[in-house]
């Protein structure tokens, strides 16, 4: 597995597809695939873990619909694979509820938890908001950052590239804290709802506070000098969040 791992998302790859549904369930994952693509978003399917990494050893994708089950696999190795060669976002879709797996799944690379059975069409309008921003970001990468650097306390945030600059060194964003950060910047000062996060970031009311609360944590960790005693974005307890500007 490591051996085709190391190439994956390699230059020069085959084709481009822009999600990638990982699923052991043929029927489940075959009729996603043809769902997504009849609404216009190219997708293919894979029913394990070698064929996905078969996949992406020889193609690229802007984001991985990723089952925890795949048989004799896991998919939490899986995601730490992918992970650990590409940055795109990966959506975790399992029958698993339990918040264990939610903050596993979160922890370990994944940008959402989608629970089974889920919307179609729900799903759909994640994947075409978060794809959207995704590949904004692709085509923008390469563009001068300019007046597109925020000061955060000690360090900044290049909202062109998606990157948190500490140090001189980029630390880059996942496509959902990505979205939360320039949220929580477009409402500075202000307390946020967790309610409101869900509407106007998730653009969903089928999340957790577990979700939330991760990645909250880990913008945190990225952004704050003590990520335990934060400076710039707060908690207002019982209410919800506040990125407080000290510039």
């Amino acid at each position: 597995m490591k051996q085709i791992q190391n190439d994956i998302g390699k230059e020069g790859a085959d084709m481009h597809t822009s999600v990638l549904v990982i699923d052991d369930e043929p029927e489940l994952a075959e009729y996603t695939a043809k769902y997504f693509n009849m609404s216009g978003v190219p997708t293919e399917y894979v029913l394990n873990a070698k064929d996905a990494l078969c996949f992406l050893r020889e193609n690229t994708c802007s984001l991985v619909l990723l089952d925890i089950n795949l048989g004799t696999d896991s998919g939490f190795d899986l995601c730490r694979d992918i992970r650990s060669a590409m940055d795109v976002p990966i959506f975790f879709i399992s029958a698993r509820s339990s918040e264990d797996d939610m903050l596993l799944a979160l922890s370990i690379g994944g940008d959402d938890y989608i629970c089974k059975p889920y919307s179609l069409g729900v799903l759909l309008a994640k994947v075409k908001a978060v794809l959207k921003r995704y590949e904004d970001k692709q085509s923008s990468s390469g563009k001068t950052a300019g007046d597109s650097l925020v000061q955060l306390g000690e360090v900044q945030f290049d909202m062109k590239k998606a990157v948190i600059i500490r140090d001189g060194k980029g630390i880059p964003l996942k496509a959902m804290e990505y979205k939360l950060l320039v949220y929580l910047l477009k409402n500075k000062d202000r307390v946020i709802p967790k309610d409101e996060f869900f509407a106007k970031v998730w653009e969903t009311d089928c999340v957790s506070d577990v979700t939330l609360n991760v990645h909250i944590r880990h913008l945190r960790e990225k952004i704050e000098r003590d990520a335990g005693s934060p400076e710039v974005i707060k908690t207002v307890w019982g209410v919800g969040f506040m990125l407080e500007d000290n510039n």
